[in-house]
């Protein structure tokens, strides 16, 4: 019972302890902020990238795609262990293609952009697509055609081109024949596409300081798209009409994309029943049930130059590169716990120096080694539990206020601290696990008590006699 009483005493009395108190304090809110960011931002960047990608990808390893997609797709539903395990799948063709459009100055803009051919219903199946337009009606049923008014606009501007068209003029030569009737013209309403949101737009801030997106490129807008054959490789191009806009929250996608009518992209490019990909959707996701499925299908298409992979392989790179980071960041930061543990060595040893006559008289009452051990070890303990406690409410408090104190340290400092328009996210992303708060008060606790080991043992080690001997 004394144990506990002085350690109770050493913490109420002895001020220097709150510097380690604050030291831990500091040491283990950083860390939960940290985490909380970190995990934040990697699950809402792993949720998006499945949301867009289908669980399983069989692609071909070239531009030129591969044939009859839809005889591949009835011979993996026929398959006895894929057909209960598979929901749906969508073919598409995929090629890199030059975007050309003019701003509302007339200055013209060239680009490179990702070109995707899509059914638009069956790519909704899949998932990652119909939720991503921004257009009310292409959210319930996505499609590539032209509303009415702007397919009756464009019809409109067809007839007037073909009207002001000019006229063959021949010379009147009764010796010469008579000049050919006039062909018949056919009048063409263009494609419509779904443009990524950053193709479409910039962002930039306004007189109040808000992000916000500014369109040069309207619904209803002409671009040109020129891309190339898939058999003799020659240049081929075709107007589109901008019809809605894709806004999934990942710049390489709306930064890049543009998804036309996979059918009209097989007849520009000439590839009839040729994709590039099909997207296969699991009735449920699990890693290692996904990886067999991936085997099934290799073997159903061993003389194929097919590649077949999971979201998660795809994606396998920038995935662990997320994982390292996080890793290293965590043992970096964990150094600053490291410090509050040196203090706490410190200190202590200041306290066995100063209470050696307290510790000869303990001793000669007949406190025994260990008792004295375990009063030192327990105050270091104390110390470890009262910083952990405090470092974890701090941490949470800031974790969950994390968009308010910024906002907050923005106004103070005059500098933002997240800008919405390099990380394309509206608020920071976080995320509390309780078994990262429960490994960050352990491992704090365990410094605090480590370093307590060696002043502890020093406390312990001393003779009453030789304790007392100048007193």
């Amino acid at each position: 019972m004394y144990k506990a009483l002085l350690c109770w005493r050493y913490l109420r009395t002895r001020y220097l302890a709150f510097a380690c108190i604050i030291s831990v304090m500091l040491g283990v809110a950083t860390l939960i902020v940290v985490n909380s960011v970190m995990s934040g931002f990697s699950e809402k960047l792993r949720d998006n990238l499945h949301a867009l990608m289908a669980d399983i990808v069989i692609e071909s390893r070239g531009l030129d795609g591969f044939f009859d997609p839809k005889g591949k797709m009835d011979v993996i539903m026929k398959d006895p262990f894929l057909k209960d395990r598979i929901e749906a799948m969508n073919e598409t063709l995929e090629t890199f293609a030059m975007m050309q459009f003019r701003f509302p100055n007339g200055e013209q803009y060239t680009r490179p952009v990702k070109l995707i051919g899509v059914r638009p219903e069956a790519r909704a199946e899949i998932g990652g697509f119909k939720e991503y337009l921004t257009q009310e009606g292409n959210r319930q049923n996505p499609t590539f055609d032209l509303p009415p008014q702007m397919k009756a606009h464009f019809l409109e501007i067809e007839k007037q081109a073909l009207e002001r068209a000019p006229a063959t003029e021949f010379p009147a030569n009764p010796e010469l024949p008579p000049p050919p009737k006039g062909v018949e013209t056919e009048i063409k309403i263009p494609q419509g596409c779904f443009v990524g949101n950053l193709i479409a737009s910039f962002r930039k801030k306004d007189a109040a300081g808000e992000t916000k997106d500014h369109f040069v490129m309207n619904p209803g807008d002409s671009v040109v798209l020129t891309t190339i054959s898939g058999a003799k490789l020659t240049p081929v191009y075709d107007r589109f009409v901008v019809v809605d806009y894709f806004k999934s929250g990942l710049s390489e996608y709306d930064g890049n994309y543009i998804f036309v009518s996979l059918d009209y992209l097989q007849q520009l490019r000439t590839m009839p029943n040729r994709v590039t990909a099909i997207q296969v959707k699991l009735k449920s996701y699990e890693q290692e049930d996904a990886k067999k499925i991936v085997a099934r299908i290799e073997e159903l298409f061993p003389f194929e130059n097919l590649k077949i992979a999971t979201w998660e392989d795809k994606q396998g790179p920038l995935l662990a590169a997320i994982r390292i980071e996080k890793g290293i960041l965590n043992v970096l930061l964990f150094m600053i716990v490291a410090v509050a543990g040196f203090g706490i060595l410190a200190i202590f040893s200041m306290i066995v120096a100063e209470k050696t006559r307290d510790i000869g008289i303990l001793k000669s009452l007949g406190a025994s080694r260990l008792g004295v051990l375990q009063i030192f070890l327990g105050y270091g303990l104390l110390l470890g539990v009262v910083g952990a406690g405090l470092g974890s409410a701090l941490g949470i408090w800031i974790t969950l206020n994390i968009n308010s104190v910024e906002k907050f340290i923005a106004k103070v400092t005059g500098m933002s601290v997240f800008d919405p328009s390099v990380y394309y996210f509206k608020e920071i992303p976080t995320c509390i696990h309780g078994s990262m708060v429960g490994m960050v008060n352990a491992g704090a606790i365990g410094i605090a008590v480590l370093f307590s080991i060696m002043p502890a043992f020093r406390a312990a080690s001393l003779h009453p006699v030789r304790a007392l001997r100048y007193e």
